[in-house]
Order: C-alpha cells, then structure tokens, then sequence
C-alpha cells in the first residue's frame, strides 16, 4: 500500500515516521513545511494538497487539531475529496465530533471513499513509541485492509462500530483522561497540605485500586516543576467541549466532566493551555493558596 499522512504535528509526525519506518511508500503534507522537509529526507514524498496526497494513495490518513479543520481538509478546496479515486481509504486519527465523522464518511461515501474514524491514546510518548491505543468507527472490511498499518502505529487496535463509534470511544476515553489528572492534582495537594509528603502516598496508592497511567506516569513530571506538554491542555479543553456538545445532542448528564471542562477553561483564560493537561493541579493549587513542593526522593 502506499499511504499518504496529512497533519505533521506532535502526534502526526511520530506517527507518520513510524509508518514510514516499516517500509510503507509514503506522501505526506503539512502547513508547515518543516516537518514535511524533516520527513522528505527520511524517504517520504511531498506533495502540495490534500487532494494531491489523496489522488497518490491507497489510503490517506489525517492528524488535525478540531473538527473544522478536518472539514476543511477533506471536503473543502483542493481537499482530500478533489483527489478521490476507487479504493481509497481515508483514516481521520483526529479526535474530532462524531457528528463531524459521520458527516464526513457519508460525503465520502457518495464517491466512493471508505471513511476509518481512528482517534488514538496514548501521548506523545506513545506515539513516537509505536505503542498507541486506536479506537475504529467505519467498515470492517476497510479496518482489515489498513490494519497492517495500524499496527505500525500502535499495540492496541479495537473495532468499536459504525462511523462515530470511534470518535464516542475517544470522547469516552477523554472523559477519564480528565478525571484521572483532576484527581491526582487533588490527591497531590490534599496529601501535602494536610501535612504528608505526597511523594510516598503516591508510592502508597498506585498499588492499590488507585492505580492508573496518570499516577504511574505524571507525579515525577510534576514534583520536578515540569509542566510542559505533553498533551496541551488546550487539545484537552477542546476534547471536553466534544464532550459537552456531544452529551447536549444525546440529552446526556456529566457533573464530573462537566466540571473538569471548567477547570481546564479557567486554565485557558489564565493563558496556561500550551501547559500539560496534567497541570490543572495549578487551578487547584490557586484554589487552595498552596503550591507543590519539590519533595526529595528519599525523605
């Protein structure tokens, strides 16, 4: 197969290196001519459209910040659309509406396009690891072709349904993801205020039911002062609007997600959402007038 990627991002990038690294013949494009050029001189194809990408491929993914933008990029001028051609594939790893991926598909769909709604989990670290979780939505008999793919992409492939159904997975996904960073930046605050080096009662509890990807993985960043991205809060503000806008459509109730929301938007109005989603512990440290100490880690 050759295989076009458009979206060169943090995630995007990663991703389309390590596709590119099992051999796949490649054509990549990005706003951004950096990443294109950094990935050119490791065998890659550059081209000047989507719909360039699309009319080289067999299948054509796409990594994009929001909805719009995948929109854009598949239905709108020289989109992936304008490139379309019989039996092409198109792959969105976006965490994008599942209202959008539908919408999309469908369009898709009416020439002749098979449509993979593919959002993935796993962070920065589990993209240029190879390590990521992919949740499908789209034709099983589409995720079969392009699993050989996934698999160079990530360790976990699971087909949820119908287009959207990925997209809902994600969503899901993302409703946890900001419980489990709310939580520790409670937990970290509460065990150091009320006079407990929070160090050990991480050591404590991550044995135990408490534990999770979020405490075995973000408490050493923190208590370093280390609260670069990662996973921009920004992007996880976006996701928990998918989220709300989502729950709204389905006359759906979320008190702990719709309150995280409002957490990760306070951060984004104190110019805080280029940080890590895991330093919603600083709306919580304000909350509290206290701030995380450095604790050693021998005490």
């Amino acid at each position: 197969m050759r295989i076009g990627y458009i979206g060169l991002g943090i995630m995007g990038k990663s991703m389309a290196r390590n596709i590119l690294k099992k051999g796949f013949n490649m054509v990549v494009y990005n706003r951004s001519q950096a990443a294109v050029q950094e990935l050119v001189g490791e065998g890659a194809a550059a081209a000047g459209s989507p719909a360039e990408v699309a009319s080289q491929v067999d299948v054509v993914f796409t990594n994009l910040p929001d909805s719009p933008d995948v929109e854009k990029v598949v239905l709108g001028e020289n989109g992936i659309i304008h490139g379309a051609h019989p039996g092409l594939i198109f792959v969105d790893n976006s965490t994008i509406k599942p209202a959008t991926a539908r919408k999309i598909a469908g369009r898709l769909a009416e020439v002749g396009v098979q449509s993979l709604d593919a959002p993935v989990s796993g962070g920065d670290i589990g993209a240029r690891n190879g390590t990521l979780t992919i949740m499908v939505g789209g034709p099983a008999d589409a995720l079969e072709k392009v699993m050989p793919v996934f698999l160079a992409v990530g360790k976990s492939v699971t087909h949820v349904g119908d287009s959207g159904a990925g997209q809902i997975a994600k969503a899901a996904n993302q409703i946890m993801v900001a419980a489990q960073m709310v939580a520790m930046g409670e937990l970290l605050v509460f065990a150091q205020k009320a006079g407990a080096d929070p160090r050990k009662v991480v050591d404590a509890i991550k044995g135990g039911a408490a534990q999770c990807w979020t405490l075995d993985v973000k408490p050493p960043r923190l208590f370093s002062g280390n609260r670069q991205p990662g996973f921009k809060a920004a992007m996880q503000l976006k996701d928990m609007k998918i989220i709300q806008d989502t729950a709204a459509e389905y006359g759906i109730v979320l008190p702990s997600a719709t309150l995280d929301t409002q957490l990760y938007e306070a951060m984004q109005q104190n110019g805080m959402g280029l940080m890590d989603n895991s330093a919603v512990i600083e709306m919580i440290e304000k909350l509290s007038n206290t701030r995380l100490i450095d604790y050693p880690e021998q005490a």
